[in-house]
C-alpha cells in the first residue's frame, strides 16, 4: 500500500484557521489516528484528504501521485462515516455490491468480493438483511466491509464507533485493530477518544487549533507528552506548578510553591524556568511507612493525606493532599487506605514529565 503525505496544508473559514500549515506523512501500511478535542481540525483534515474540502494551499499525495485536484471518486480512498451512511432500502449484500457495480465489475466477481467482505467482518449469514434489522455493531461492520471490498489505496475512518454503547465500542476497537493488522491498508482514523486512539494506533497525531502538536507512538505520547495540553488531553493528569532549581542530564529538580522538590524528566529546560510537573494517578505508588528508599534513593518520596477513597471496581480512586496540592491517585483494592489516613507515596522520576509552559 502507498503512503499518504500532506504538505503545508492550510484551510481557513473566515478568520478561523481550521488547518494551520499541516505537514504529515502516514507511512505505508500504517494506522495513524488524528486525535484532539472538538474544533481541533481533525475532521477538516480528513475531508481534505477525501476531496470533500479544498485546502486554501498545500498538496496531498498518495505515493507519488498528487491528488489535490483529483475528484473524490477518483482518489482511490475508502471512507467509513460516523453514521455509517448505509442505504436503508438496500440489503447488506446490495450495500456492499453498490460501489463494485459502479465500477462495472462482472456479477460473478461482485458476488465473490461481497462474500469475501462479509467473511472479513463475520457477517456471512446476514447478507439479506436490511440496515434497520441490524444492531449498531453490525451496521458498523457492514460500513467497514463496504469500504474494504473496493480495495482502496487509503482507508479513512471518521469516528466510526461514536454511536455505539461503551461495551460494544471497546470490543470494536480491538476488531478494527486486528483487521488493520491482517490487511495492512494505509489508514487514517479520526477520534476524540484517547483510549480508542491508544488501542488501535501505530502512531497518534495530536491536533489543537489546527496545528500538529505531537506525533508519536501511543506509549511515547502518553508517557512523554510534548506539552501541558497533550498531557492533559491524554487521560487524567495532576499538574503541579514549579520552578526548575537544578538540572542533571535529562532530570530536573522542580521546587513547588508548597515547598516540595519534585524530580522528573524534561528536555530543553533551563534553571529558573517556570514549568508544570505532570503526575499520572497510576504512577503514584503507596509505600509502607517504614520504607525510606527506592531505586532512585530517597527522591520523590513524600508524606500525604488521604482526603477521599472511592471504590471503582478494579482499583481505589484516591484524592490526596500533597503539600499544598490536591492530586488523584490509584491504588490496589486489596489494601484500601481510609479518608484521613496519613500515607507515604513515591513517584518514579522516570514517569514524571516536566513540561515547559
Amino acid at each position: 500500500m502507498p503512503d499518504l503525505r500532506l504538505v503545508n496544508i492550510v484551510k481557513t473559514y473566515g478568520k478561523l484557521r481550521a488547518i494551520d500549515n499541516l505537514n504529515l506523512t502516514v507511512e505505508d501500511g500504517e494506522l495513524l489516528t488524528l486525535l484532539g478535542p472538538s474544533g481541533c481540525g481533525k475532521t477538516t483534515t480528513l475531508r481534505a484528504v477525501t476531496g470533500f474540502v479544498a485546502p486554501d494551499s498545500g498538496d496531498i499525495y498518495i505515493g507519488d501521485r498528487r491528488i489535490s485536484d483529483i475528484p473524490p471518486e477518483k482518489r482511490g480512498i475508502g471512507l467509513v462515516f460516523q453514521n455509517y451512511a448505509l442505504w436503508p432500502h438496500m440489503t447488506v449484500f446490495q450495500n456492499l455490491a453498490f460501489g463494485l457495480q459502479l465500477k462495472k465489475m462482472p456479477k460473478a466477481q461482485i458476488s465473490k468480493k461481497v462474500a469475501e467482505g462479509l467473511t472479513i467482518v463475520k457477517l456471512e449469514e446476514l447478507e439479506d438483511r436490511y440496515p434497520r434489522q441490524l444492531s449498531g455493531g453490525q451496521q458498523q461492520r457492514v460500513a467497514l466491509a463496504r469500504a474494504l471490498v473496493l480495495e482502496p489505496d487509503i482507508l479513512l475512518l471518521d469516528e466510526p464507533l461514536s454511536n455505539l454503547d461503551a461495551l460494544l465500542r471497546e470490543q470494536m476497537r480491538f476488531e478494527i485493530a486486528q483487521l488493520h493488522k491482517q490487511y495492512g491498508i494505509t489508514t487514517i482514523y479520526v477520534t476524540h477518544d484517547q483510549t480508542e486512539a491508544m488501542v488501535i494506533s501505530d502512531r497518534i497525531a495530536v491536533l489543537n487549533k489546527g496545528k500538529l502538536i505531537q506525533l508519536d507512538t501511543p506509549a511515547e505520547i502518553y508517557s512523554r507528552p510534548a506539552n501541558k495540553f497533550v498531557a492533559g488531553f491524554m487521560g487524567t493528569t495532576n499538574f503541579i506548578h514549579g520552578n526548575v532549581q537544578d538540572i542533571s542530564d535529562d532530570y530536573a529538580a522542580v521546587a513547588t510553591n508548597g515547598g516540595l522538590i519534585l524530580h522528573g524528566r524534561g528536555l530543553g529546560l533551563e534553571k529558573g524556568q517556570d514549568v508544570d510537573v505532570a503526575i499520572r494517578p497510576e504512577n503514584v505508588e503507596f509505600l509502607g511507612q517504614s520504607q525510606a528508599s527506592t531505586p532512585h534513593g530517597d527522591l520523590n518520596i513524600f508524606d500525604a493525606r488521604v482526603d477521599r477513597a472511592t471504590y471503582v471496581g478494579e482499583l481505589i480512586d484516591y484524592q490526596l493532599t500533597l503539600g499544598e496540592s490536591i492530586i488523584r491517585a490509584k491504588g490496589d483494592v486489596r489494601r484500601k487506605r481510609a479518608a484521613g489516613e496519613n500515607v507515604k507515596i513515591y513517584i518514579d522520576p522516570d514517569q514524571l514529565p516536566v513540561l515547559r509552559e
